[in-house]
């Protein structure tokens, strides 16, 4: 079973990878091509279910999503995001929502989107043995508060916040930071301060690693972040794909006499 020292003993070797998944055809995928770390990340929202922001997710949807995934998965270490509000406001409910994606879903860790509050949760959830991933820089789930998606940290006070809970929830236990849409000279200085791997993503190239939605990787998304890069183009495939067999449909040609049979017991039906 992959673990989070794995992800750390990594780190001083080469890149680490990790890649979005929300259901298991896509985990398999993704585990077989030997990505090292699968986030079941809450959004999920927008690439699944429709939703604008992440902020609809609840911890139901993110324990469905994470079990699908986990059960998918062979090598890659599985993390649940945890979805808004689910997390930080309760500290039983805190710990019983985290605990529930490694006890009933099979997870191997949780990422929790900090800040100030998440620091003493963390230490906790760890020394309960629920391994946490920290995040910090652009979190989604502040997009009221932010007023959209804005870089972080461009400041000197913003920059010296980042660097400082990045230590704290060293400090505290976590096992990784994910750093999003900060500047890259501020994740290089971040890298070079923990020593827990840092996974970016729009946060340049000197992080122990690098995470993206799947969906933005493999072009099936409509729009992409200007900090993603596609490798492929599945949204085009698809759309071959589905309007040849609307096509074939609709002329007769499929479903051909080599899709079916017929069974000759039944001639007397008629």
């Amino acid at each position: 079973m992959p673990t989070v020292r794995d992800v750390r003993a990594k780190a001083g070797e080469e890149p680490i990878t990790m890649l979005t998944a929300y259901d298991a055809p896509t985990a398999a995928i993704v585990d077989e091509a030997g990505v090292d770390i699968i986030l079941v990340g809450d959004s999920l929202g927008n690439t699944s279910m429709g939703y604008e922001t992440t902020l609809p997710v609840t911890v139901d949807d993110m324990a469905r999503h994470t079990g699908a995934v986990a059960r998918a998965t062979e090598d890659a270490l599985v993390v649940a995001d945890m979805p808004f509000l689910s997390v930080g406001v309760d500290e039983a409910a805190s710990l019983e929502n985290a605990g529930r994606m490694l006890q009933e879903e099979d997870a191997h860790a949780v990422k929790l989107e900090c800040g100030p509050h998440t620091v003493e949760l963390t230490e906790k959830m760890v020394q309960l043995g629920i391994p946490v991933m920290a995040h910090l820089g652009l979190t989604p789930q502040h997009v009221n508060q932010y007023g959209g998606y804005p870089r972080q940290g461009t400041d000197q006070e913003a920059a010296e916040r980042i660097l400082e809970l990045a230590e704290a929830h060293e400090e505290a236990g976590a096992f990784s930071l994910v750093l999003e849409h900060v500047p890259s000279n501020l994740a290089g200085e971040v890298t070079e301060a923990i020593d827990i791997p840092t996974i970016g993503i729009g946060a340049g190239p000197d992080c122990d690693g690098q995470v993206l939605v799947v969906d933005d990787a493999v072009g099936l998304s409509e729009w992409t972040p200007s900090f993603s890069k596609q490798f492929g183009n599945v949204r085009a495939e698809m759309e071959s794909a589905i309007g040849a067999y609307v096509s074939a449909v609709e002329s007769g040609e499929f479903p051909a006499e080599k899709h079916g049979h017929e069974e000759s017991t039944l001639d007397d039906l008629y």
